[in-house]
Order: C-alpha cells, then structure tokens, then sequence
C-alpha cells in the first residue's frame, strides 16, 4: 500500500526542501482522545510522592466527654482550668485543635498499574494526532508559518550546538511563534504551590524528537517552553501533556525514519515492542452523515411512509395469551395440547385411567411386599445382631 510522502526541510536555509520521507504508518492509527485521557489520568499519578498528617495530631490532650445534664454537646473537653484552652471541645474534626476526619495516611494507593497495550495504544493515538494541524492549532500552539505538518528537518539539526543557532532554526521554520507563546505565559503560580517549589507556571512549547544528539540537546534546552527527547522514549506525559492531544513536534530524519521500527506497519509487527500491531480502525470513513446519504445506501432504504396511521400493538401478557406463548416457546403447542387432552376427557376414559392407576399401584404394592418378606428372611438366617 503506497502511503504520502512528508517533506524534509533544511534547518539551515527557510523552507529549501532536502528530499522526502515515507509517512511512518504510526500516523495513520485511530485517534481515540478517550483512551489518551484515561491512559494519561493514571499514569500522571504514578510520580506522587507519599504525604500524611502525624498519627498524633489533634489526639494530644487527656480531653472527656463532660457527659449529659451540663447543657453542652458531648464532645470531649480539654481538662484543666486557669486559661481559655480548658474546656474547650477536642478530638473531633469539627473541633479547633481537633484531628481531621479519615487523616491521610502514606499507605494510601498512590500508584496505579497500566496495561502495556494501553499505553503502546495511547501512544500510537497522540503521535496521530501531533500530524493533524487542527488538532495542534486547538491545543494553543502557534504553527501558522509552519510550513508541513509533521514538522521534519534534516539531520544536520544534530549538530547545532548554541542557543543562537537553534533559534535561528526554529524561525526559519517558522517555529519561534510557539516559543514566544511559551515564554510570553509564565506567571506565578497560585495558592500555596509558590512556596512549595511550584513558583512558575508556563505553557508548553514545541517538542524535538531526535535519534542521536551531537550538541542538539544543549542548543535547545534553555529555551522556555521547549522538549526534547530521544525517539526510543516516547512518553504520553509529553506526547499529550494534561491528557490533551495535539503537541506541536520537530523531528529530525534519522528520528521520523526509525518510528517504522519502532511501532511496525500494517504489514509488519514491531521490532522494539514483542507483541505490538498498530491499532486499526473500525471504520475505514467515519464519516456517518455522508455515508447515510450517500446514493449507495439511500437506493436501498425503503421510501419514508407519510400519511399512514402507524399502530403500534399493544403488548400481550404471554402468561395470559397462549398464542403469544407459542411464539416465544414453540414447544408450549405440544404442553398444551396435552393439558387440553386430559382436561376433555370423558367419565369411561377418566374411570379406565384411574382403574389403571389403581392396578399399578397394587402391583408396586405386592412387589414390595415380597421384596420385604425375603429381605426378613434372609435377615432371620443370620442369627442374632450382637453388638
């Protein structure tokens, strides 16, 4: 199956283009936002550390309840006189000085366990999504000079080694928006997270995918708002930051070249991952309302029925109506006409069956009988059971 072909740009000269590249196949798995968010919801929480109150707080008093009859609620109450803190109520939750309700504890679940699968998958869809401008632009980045998504330079961008250079590069490919956009957004954090090493906040930039650095990630790294990472360790927290698809990514060739490898093709499983096929999608047009009314399926509809007074029946108890029975239990025919041949019987056919009856219980009575007699028999030979 022949696939489109993506540019290469030349990072060192605006919009040149060097050759061109196949599209990795990774680009064309379903784009599934659900399982990004889920997948991306768990495994943001497996960086937590542990915290919890002190398994003494609010419990350090030899507060008692004062009982009934004082016209005060049964709280327990600090003990003591001499200062505002005796009597004062202890213990509970809603108590100043007072433990919290269920205090935290560092055993808590702080992690939680992801299938591999779902998270090759959620993988698969953000890389999708990184090549769909729409998708991109929605997140917030700025690629309107960009000249093609996905964004791929020739390798000669591993060797760039100074900051000056690598914003060179990412002007003229038309990149530098995003970066301004990053850098333009930092602010101070609020709430308490300023005095908790959570000073700044800013938005993310573009991220450099490379496959082998030579300086790269040196040149790159001090610009606000900018990622690198190498192509071997792709992670959805930077793929999908806040569980949001459509992360503005650079690649280099080698990189861009190496995902085929990396998460097969339709025809090839993958190299680095045992196990893993690219995820394919159900529909092979999803769009629903051109389908419907295409001509294909419209010639075959039955023509809409206007003017006729449609009936629905109403619903008929099947334990009240046999013929609704019948139709759900095709074999209550048979049971029924069994039970309306016994019911319609006449007195000489109700009187043969019963002196039937009657002689086969007579019969299984003298069997039994004899059975009994020769069981005490056979028992009287035997003598006496001495225990």
């Amino acid at each position: 199956m022949s696939r489109p072909v993506v540019s290469v740009f030349d990072p060192e000269s605006s919009g040149s283009v060097v050759t061109t590249v196949t599209l990795p196949a990774v680009f064309t798995a379903p784009i599934r936002s659900d399982v990004v968010h889920d997948v991306h919801t768990l495994m943001a929480k497996n960086n937590r550390q542990a915290y919890g109150v002190m398994g003494r707080a609010g419990m350090q008093t030899p507060a008692v309840s004062w009982g009934t009859g004082r016209a005060v609620s049964r709280i327990p109450r600090v003990p003591g006189g001499g200062t505002s803190r005796s009597g004062q109520g202890a213990f509970g939750n809603m108590c100043r000085g007072g433990r919290m309700f269920a205090p935290n504890k560092i055993w808590r679940r702080w992690h939680r366990k992801i299938s591999v699968a779902q998270r090759r998958y959620a993988v698969s869809s953000a890389l999708a999504a990184s090549a769909v401008p729409a998708l991109v632009m929605a997140r917030g980045h700025r690629i309107d000079e960009v000249p093609e998504m996905p964004l791929v330079l020739a390798d000669s961008l591993n060797r760039v080694s100074k900051t000056k250079d690598a914003i060179a590069i990412l002007t003229k490919c038309g990149a530098y928006a995003d970066v301004e956009k990053a850098k333009n957004s930092k602010k101070i954090h609020s709430g308490v997270g300023k005095m908790r090493n959570r000073r700044y906040t800013q938005r993310r930039g573009p991220m450099i995918v490379y496959d082998v650095s030579e300086g790269l990630d040196k040149a790159f790294r001090n610009l606000p708002g900018v990622e690198l990472t190498l192509v071997d360790n792709l992670n959805l927290l930077d793929l999908a930051p806040g569980g949001h698809l459509g992360r503005f990514i650079i690649w280099t060739k080698g990189a861009f070249e190496k995902l085929d490898s990396i998460f097969g093709t339709y025809d090839e499983s993958a190299k680095f991952k045992s196990g893993f096929n690219l995820p394919r999608s159900f529909m092979t047009n999803a769009d629903l309302a051109r389908i419907i009314n295409s001509d294909e399926i419209q010639s075959i509809l039955k023509p809409s029925e206007k003017g006729a007074n449609i009936v629905i029946p109403a619903k008929r108890n099947p334990l009240r109506n046999s013929d609704v029975k019948i139709a759900l239990n095709p074999y209550h025919a048979v049971v029924k006409a069994r039970e309306d041949a016994l019911v319609n019987r006449t007195a000489a056919e109700k009187a043969k069956a019963a002196k039937a009856t009657k002689a086969a219980k007579s019969s299984r009575s003298k069997e039994f009988a004899t059975r009994r007699k020769a069981f005490y028999n056979a028992a009287s030979k035997d003598g006496d059971i001495k225990f």
